[in-house]
Formats: structure tokens, C-alpha cells, sequence
């Protein structure tokens, strides 16, 4: 064996190990990238500046979230967790039904039908503010969890169907004829056969119709003016003043706004993951 044959490997292998190190410096980057800002607002909710680097502002204390709670944080906590909730119930049930009708039946026009619910992620929502602040102030609707609970379901419908319909197209329609045959009715069938077989992709459009829905501040800005009907987005943008900021209160409410939404994605990860990448819609 020549020098040379020996010498190629080795250079492979010297290559690889670069490799493999920049790749993993790369994640490790990205880790930090994007750990850094989560870390931060933790932290500085416990500082009394609410700086972590600021002089003389590594004094940890529990008055920013005593702070938060006597400004009626709590009330904000309880309407987002109850709109979200009841919101992502109802459009996923929604969602599940008309995804199955777009999967299984064939009904005139309906390329032309699913085209529309995808042309809906393209909508800008701030042009709905004025027709839906109309529409919600004549049918008394302003102020109420109704409302707001009816334009999130609404926001969050076209992209719930659309990674459904997707998710569907990966579940045997042989299924369904063979529980048809056993007996099964249409609603025996959607439930005992195909809704545990989509549980991933449930999981993964219901959980990113909650994180949609629990950060949304525009039309929460624009139908909630009454400070009892405020969500979590309202009720922090409300430590801002105009001319101090109390930057301990900000740290302290967004800590507990990010809560449970971490609390929420971090059980749900694998799920989630394997609901995105099963979501390839076949049109």
C-alpha cells in the first residue's frame, strides 16, 4: 500500500471531524440565539431593574410580580386562557369535519372551495378591524368573549383545515370502508377509526392555532376596550407608559405570558413534529 492510499483516508476522516464540528457549533449558536431572549426576560422578572446587565441591578426580588398581580394581571391571564381555550376547541372540532369532507367526498367545486381556505392565509387581517369592529358593535359583541372567541376561530379555521386535509390524505381510505362494512356509521367511523390515526396532526394545528391566538394583540386592541375584558398582550402593553417604562413589571408579565406556552409546546414537541411533516397536502 502507497503513502498516498494512506494519506486519503486520514484526510476523509480530518474532513468529517470538521465537519461534524461545525455542524455542531452551528446548533450551538442557534441554541444560544435563540434560548438568550427567554432566558433574559426570566431572569430580569426577578431583578429589580428588570436589566440583567444594568449597574447595580442584581438584586433579586418578588415585588415585580406582586407588582403584576395588583394590576389585575391575573383577570388578563384568566380571558386568554379562556378564549384561547374554547377558541382552539371549537375550531379544531370544526376543522376535523371539514377537513374529512374535502378528504373523502367529492362535491362540484371543490378545488375551487380548497383554494379559497388556502387563499385565506394570504388575507391580511388588519383590513378586517373596521368591518368586524361594525359588525361586533351593532350586534353587541365589543367587549365579550364571544366575539373575540368567533374572529379567532375564524383567523385560525383556514389553516387548521389546511394542514388536516393534509394529514388525512396520509390515512388509508381502505379504513374507513372496512369499518363502513363492519357497521360503523359515518360519525362511528370519524371517531373510533380516523380521529385517533390523525391524533398527531390534531395536536400539532391545535397547538399552533393556541400560540396564534395567545399572542394576537390587534384585534384584542381593537374589540376589548374595557380593562376586566383585557388579555395578556393588552395587559402588558399596559407597563409601557409614555414617558417611564417599569422594565421589572414588563420582565415579570412577559415571564408569565411565555409560561404556558412553553409549558404547553414542550410536552408536545414529538407530537407536534411528526403532525407538521405528515401535513403535505395532495390538493
Amino acid at each position: 500500500m502507497t503513502v498516498a492510499a494512506v494519506d486519503q483516508p486520514r484526510e476523509r476522516d480530518y474532513a468529517s471531524i470538521i465537519g461534524n464540528v461545525f455542524v455542531v457549533a452551528l446548533a450551538v449558536l442557534a441554541i444560544l440565539f435563540l434560548a438568550l431572549p427567554v432566558v433574559w426576560i426570566f431572569v430580569g422578572s426577578f431583578l429589580q431593574t428588570g436589566n440583567p446587565i444594568s449597574a447595580g441591578s442584581m438584586k433579586w426580588t418578588f415585588a415585580n410580580y406582586r407588582t403584576i398581580i395588583e394590576n389585575d394581571f391575573l383577570i388578563f391571564i384568566f380571558n386568554s386562557v379562556f378564549i384561547c381555550i374554547v377558541a382552539v376547541i371549537i375550531c379544531t372540532a370544526l376543522a376535523v369535519m371539514v377537513a374529512y369532507a374535502f378528504s373523502r367526498y367529492r362535491f362540484p367545486l371543490k378545488r375551487m372551495a380548497f383554494a379559497s381556505i388556502v387563499l385565506g392565509q394570504l388575507f391580511p387581517w388588519v383590513i378586517l378591524v373596521t368591518p368586524l369592529f361594525v359588525m361586533f358593535a351593532k350586534a353587541g359583541l365589543l367587549n365579550s368573549y364571544v366575539g373575540m372567541i368567533f374572529c379567532y376561530v375564524c383567523v385560525s379555521l383556514p389553516f387548521s383545515v389546511y394542514m388536516l386535509v393534509g394529514y388525512l390524505e396520509a390515512v388509508p381510505r381502505d379504513l374507513d370502508e372496512a369499518a363502513a362494512m363492519d357497521g360503523c356509521s359515518r360519525v362511528q367511523i370519524v371517531l373510533q377509526v380516523v380521529l385517533p390515526l390523525m391524533l398527531p396532526g390534531i395536536v400539532a394545528t391545535a397547538t399552533y392555532s393556541f400560540l396564534l391566538m395567545w399572542t394576537e394583540y390587534l384585534f384584542a386592541l381593537a374589540f376589548l376596550t374595557e380593562t376586566t375584558m383585557k388579555t395578556m398582550p393588552l395587559g402588558l402593553a399596559l407597563f409601557f407608559g409614555q414617558d417611564t417604562v417599569d422594565w421589572g413589571a414588563v420582565m415579570a408579565a412577559s415571564a408569565a405570558t411565555t409560561l404556558p406556552a412553553l409549558l404547553l409546546f414542550l410536552p408536545l414537541q414529538s407530537k407536534l413534529v411528526s403532525g407538521v411533516t405528515s401535513g403535505s397536502v395532495k390538493g
